[in-house]
């Protein structure tokens, strides 16, 4: 018998780890995708009770799936319509032979892969659904995350983002949208789609739009490893390598991103020293192969970005004026308001703290980044920079009581201490 606490911290262990893989072998199994999820649910709570009965399984991913599994078929052996199904499922169920997650490479569908989650991947980014509905589903069933969380992450009301996630599995079974990565003649239609998930399942992993902690290490985890999937698919794609060379790029600094009590690090005040030198390395060297083919993209330029910071000695050699002009060339590619936000950073860092305030007064005149925590929090960093400690707090005061996760608040409120006390 397991304590309450060994339990729901190795439940939710599982959750990070396993979510995307259970969800994504019942909809295999069931094709159907709010069956998936209700039934990966079910077994996620079962498991606080029965774990803690029983204690925690050796292999708790296998535990979950095979639960989930039964319960999704039990519901479909109780349907009247769902005859049909059952013998479907019963089929897919049967002894499929040895099958290694991590390898996938080997006997699947006319792709040739027979990774579940890369399945679920392109399933979820076929182009006849929208690209915000594409970008949505995904993170609801690859990354686990909930309507409220992708709603934040998009900047829109939780009841549009529910009605999105309606939207996108009706159009997948009513239009019989096939579960598989497409052939190899198929696959540049949906690389936009598919990059831009990865980058957003990776951001969410990376800086966590709310809970205790700032990251959530196996998103980032799962992202680079969907990414690397990928590189191998599509070797050719300048793009597809640049999103991996970012991913390391950024990865490469996670150890040294909050302190020993789980506080945040500023970027400047990390320990160069602790960075994943190998990453970094590997990230540079798929960089310069993708500049290499002359078909510059979004992805790439900000894994140049990244390497701006991850290459530079210390802090105060980083070429700020070199990361300003790319956000500059960025912005031709992405014409968003928080790429034009983080040139404002930059700008200032160049150029000094009044064009990079000059910048961000314009960003609020307008409504793109309305209730977007970072926006007061650029204000604050730049104003306290120039020793304007006033302004600065009153500006951290309206960060935080925007911002949702705790680490970044913990933050927040320590900066508007100092800047009140100066």
């Amino acid at each position: 018998m397991s304590t309450t606490d060994e339990v729901e911290a190795a439940v939710a262990t599982a959750f990070r780890e396993e979510w995307a893989q259970v969800v994504a072998t019942l909809i295999r199994v069931t094709g159907d995708w709010d069956l998936a999820e209700e039934c990966a649910q079910d077994a996620f709570a079962q498991a606080l009770e029965r774990w803690r009965r029983d204690g925690v399984p050796g292999r708790p991913g296998a535990w979950l799936t095979t639960t989930a599994r039964n319960r999704a078929l039990d519901v479909l052996r109780r349907a009247a319509v769902g005859a049909r199904k059952l013998r479907e499922a019963a089929v897919l169920a049967r002894d499929e032979g040895p099958y290694d997650p991590y390898d996938p490479f080997g006997e699947g569908d006319d792709s040739g892969v027979a990774d579940d989650r890369l399945r679920l991947l392109f399933t979820c980014c076929h182009p006849a659904l929208p690209i915000e509905a594409r970008v949505a589903l995904t993170l609801r069933t690859l990354a686990g995350l909930t309507t409220p969380e992708i709603a934040r992450a998009f900047l829109v009301p939780e009841a549009t983002m529910a009605q999105r996630l309606v939207r996108a599995k009706r159009k997948i079974r009513n239009a019989g949208i096939p579960y598989r990565v497409p052939p190899a003649h198929l696959l540049p239609e949906r690389t936009t789609g598919v990059l831009g998930v990865l980058y957003l399942l990776f951001n969410e992993g990376y800086a966590a739009t709310a809970g205790d902690g700032l990251m959530r290490t196996g998103l980032c985890a799962e992202a680079i490893r969907l990414a690397r999937l990928l590189a191998r698919l599509m070797p050719d794609e300048p793009e597809v390598v640049g999103l991996l060379a970012l991913l390391l790029l950024h990865d490469a600094r996670r150890d040294t991103r909050v302190d020993a009590a789980g506080d945040l690090v500023t970027l400047e005040e990390q320990d160069r020293t602790a960075w994943d030198r190998a990453e970094i390395d590997e990230g540079a060297a798929l960089l310069d192969g993708a500049l290499r083919r002359g078909r510059p993209g979004p992805y790439q330029i900000q894994a140049a970005i990244a390497a701006c910071h991850t290459t530079a000695p210390a802090a105060a050699d980083t070429d700020w004026a070199d990361i300003a002009g790319l956000y500059g060339e960025l912005q031709r590619y992405v014409p968003s308001p928080v790429v034009r936000l983080n040139r404002a950073v930059a700008v200032g860092m160049a150029e000094g703290g009044e064009a990079g305030l000059a910048l961000v007064a314009e960003l609020a005149a307008e409504d793109g980044l309305t209730g977007y925590h970072l926006l007061p929090a650029t204000r604050a960093d730049l104003l306290r920079r120039m020793g304007r400690t006033r302004e600065a707090a009153e500006s951290y005061a309206q960060a935080l009581e925007l911002a949702e996760n705790a680490a970044e608040r913990r933050f927040l409120a320590k900066r508007l201490a100092e800047c009140r006390s100066a």
